[in-house]
Order: C-alpha cells, then sequence, then structure tokens
C-alpha cells in the first residue's frame, strides 16, 4: 500500500471527513484490521482565508508547495489537496515536488464522464466557480460544458460556505438557498451539479436535489484510495 500524503486544515472539518472516507474504503476493500496509511499537514485556515480575500495568490501557492514538499520529505508517495479553491495552486505544487499530485478535478471529471453527462454545473467558492482552474480542466481534458450560478447567486454560495459552513455551521436555510439555486442551473441545461467546495457535502446530497450530484470529498478520496492500492 503506498502512503497518501495529504495537505489539510481547509477547513479541518472536511479534512476530517477525508480522513474518515478514506480509512473506510481501506476497510471494505481489504477488510481486516487494515487502514490507510497516510501523512497529513494541516494549516491554519484563518491564514489561508485572509490570504485568499486579499488576493495573494502567490503567498498562497508557495504556502500549498511547502506543504506538498513536507509530505515527499516525509515518505507520501503522491499528494491530494483536501479542498476545492486551493487546486488553483496546482502549478506551484508541481513545481516543488518530483511525486505525483492528485487533482481533484481530475478525479471528478472521470466520475462525470463516466455517466455519459455533457453539462454540469459548479457550486463552489467565488474563486473556483469564477477562475478558470477547474471549469477549464474538465473542459480541455473531459469535454464537458460546466455552467455557474449567476453573479447574486454565486454570492449567497460563497457567502453560506465561509459565514456558515466552515464554521460548521449546517441549517435548512441554507439548503434551502442552495437547492432552489441549483433547481436553476437545472432548467438552463445542468444534468449535474459538482459541490465544488469540500464543505458543501455537509449541507447537500443526492436526496435534497433532482439531478446528480457530484460530491468531490468522495470522489477525491476514493480515488486516492484506488491510487494507494493500484500495485
Amino acid at each position: 500500500m503506498k502512503t497518501i500524503g495529504l495537505i489539510g486544515g481547509m477547513s479541518w472539518e472536511s479534512s476530517a471527513v477525508y480522513y474518515n472516507l478514506i480509512n473506510k474504503k481501506v476497510k471494505k476493500k481489504l477488510g481486516g484490521f487494515h487502514s490507510c496509511k497516510n501523512i497529513m499537514t494541516t494549516v491554519d485556515f484563518a491564514e489561508i482565508e485572509k490570504l485568499q480575500h486579499e488576493d495573494r495568490w502567490e503567498d498562497l501557492d508557495e504556502m500549498m508547495a511547502d506543504c506538498a514538499k513536507q509530505l515527499e520529505i516525509a515518505g507520501a508517495d503522491f499528494v491530494i489537496l483536501c479542498t476545492n479553491t486551493m487546486h488553483l495552486c496546482t502549478h506551484a505544487i508541481l513545481s516543488r515536488i518530483s511525486i505525483p499530485f492528485l487533482h481533484i478535478a481530475e478525479a471528478t471529471g472521470m466520475e462525470i464522464e463516466s455517466l455519459g453527462l455533457k453539462k454540469v454545473a459548479l457550486l463552489g467558492t467565488k474563486f473556483t466557480m469564477e477562475k478558470d482552474f477547474y471549469k477549464k480542466y474538465i473542459f480541455d481534458i473531459f469535454g464537458i460544458e460546466v455552467i455557474i450560478p449567476n453573479e447574486f447567486e454565486r454570492g449567497q454560495v460563497h457567502n453560506i460556505i465561509y459565514g456558515k459552513l466552515v464554521q460548521g455551521i449546517i441549517d435548512t436555510e441554507s439548503r434551502e438557498i442552495y437547492q432552489k439555486i441549483i433547481k436553476n442551473l437545472e432548467n438552463n441545461g445542468a444534468e449535474g451539479v459538482i459541490l465544488g467546495c469540500t464543505e458543501i457535502p455537509l449541507l447537500i446530497s443526492n436526496s435534497d436535489v433532482d439531478i446528480p450530484v457530484f460530491d468531490t470529498t468522495t470522489i477525491h478520496a476514493h480515488k486516492a484510495v484506488e491510487w494507494a492500492l493500484e500495485e
């Protein structure tokens, strides 16, 4: 079994979900007393959030690259980043390490492709929805069109993530707002919806909407297990 290197803390709630999912998947596949070999380094999310909203992405690049290098030095066989938004730092991470990096959009795109969908919606932070690093990645590699909510709705999605979900606050009002936004996206042709923030699956699941939900946290964690168990 390979050792997974995890960059966590963005937020710690979703990182805990990653750890749980990865170990449960290994247990299911191997049985017995098996658990996953992994190393996690975590950041202080308050520092990350501040730099994000100050648009200081060069500083964030350096932090993420340093984290990835720490994991490589500690003995990780490959690295995953337990967050969607910070995949904006992928280039910096790849420039610093010599071990593989499993991109969350790659794992997600493979899952969408397996269902034959051609147009999906994306929910996440404003950074994830408005910048091209996620939408372009999925379109360029898989040919799948990715649409996003309108400007007002993007603000709602973003504010709920930072105002509630990363604080561990899960409430009915937030769920209903997300459900309405997803319905609007469905009416605009979305055949499925990417939950492109690792906190959103804490709020929305398949039972809450009428189109397939792509829980990026679960998809990414399970793909990491596949990599870890490959010969």
